[in-house]
C-alpha cells in the first residue's frame, strides 16, 4: 500500500509539474499576446488619454477610469497561458514594446508594466494557478488596478492631496475590475469558442 500511494503522490507531483511547465507554444503565443497588447496600450496612451487629460481637467483623478486599459496584457496573458509567470511575461513585455512604439510616458512605462503585472500574478499565485474563473480575473484585474494607483500616485501623481489619490485608486481598481478583469474574460471565453486556444491549457480546460 505504501508503494501504491507513493507512486500516487509521484504522479500526482509529476502532473502538477507539466500543468505549470512553460512549453515552446505558450512562450509564443504569450509574445504575441504581448505585441497586440502593446498596440493597445499604445493607442491607449496616444490617441484615448490625452482626449480623458482633457475631459479631468476639473478633477484629475477621475482619469482613472480609463486606467483598465493598461492592464489587459496581465490578466488576459494569464486566462489564456494559465502558467506561472504568464501575467507578469505578458504585461512586462507589452509595456516594453510600448516604450518602443513610443509614449509621452517614456520609459516608465517599463516600471507601471512590472508593477501591474505583479498585481495580476499575486492573484493568480494565491489561488495556486488553478481558478481561472470570472470572480477572479475581475479580482485580478482590481488588484493590478490597484498597483497602478500606488505606482502611478508616486511616480505621476505626488504633488495631488490624499483625498485625490484615495480617490484615483478608487477609480482604477474598479476600471481594472472591469475593463482587465470581467472584460478579459469573456474576451478570453470567445476565444476558447473559436478553437484557436486548442494547443493551450485554456482550450484544453474548455474542452473538459
Amino acid at each position: 500500500m505504501t508503494q501504491v500511494r507513493n507512486t500516487s503522490a509521484g504522479t500526482s507531483q509529476g502532473r502538477g509539474t507539466r500543468r505549470n511547465s512553460w512549453r515552446v507554444v505558450d512562450i509564443v503565443v504569450a509574445a504575441v499576446l504581448a505585441a497586440v497588447c502593446a498596440v493597445i496600450f499604445w493607442m491607449w496612451s496616444n490617441l484615448l488619454y490625452p482626449l480623458v487629460s482633457a475631459s479631468a481637467v476639473a478633477y484629475p483623478p477621475s482619469g482613472g477610469l480609463v486606467a483598465g486599459g493598461w492592464l489587459v496584457a496581465g490578466t488576459l496573458g494569464a486566462l489564456i497561458i494559465r502558467r506561472p509567470g504568464a501575467a507578469l511575461f505578458c504585461e512586462l513585455l507589452a509595456a516594453v514594446l510600448e516604450g518602443f512604439l513610443g509614449t509621452h510616458f517614456g520609459w516608465t512605462v517599463v516600471i507601471s508594466g512590472l508593477i501591474q503585472g505583479l498585481g495580476v500574478e499575486l492573484v493568480f499565485l494565491l489561488t495556486r494557478y488553478r481558478r481561472f474563473g470570472l470572480l477572479t480575473a475581475t479580482v485580478a484585474g482590481a488588484v493590478s488596478g490597484l498597483f497602478l494607483a500606488v505606482g502611478e500616485n508616486l511616480m505621476y501623481n505626488y504633488e495631488w492631496a490624499t483625498d485625490q489619490k484615495l480617490v484615483y485608486a478608487v477609480f482604477t481598481t474598479l476600471s481594472g475590475a472591469v475593463i482587465a478583469g470581467a472584460l478579459m474574460w469573456f474576451v478570453m471565453r470567445a476565444l476558447q469558442a473559436t478553437g484557436v486556444l486548442g494547443a493551450l491549457a485554456s482550450g484544453a480546460a474548455r474542452r473538459r
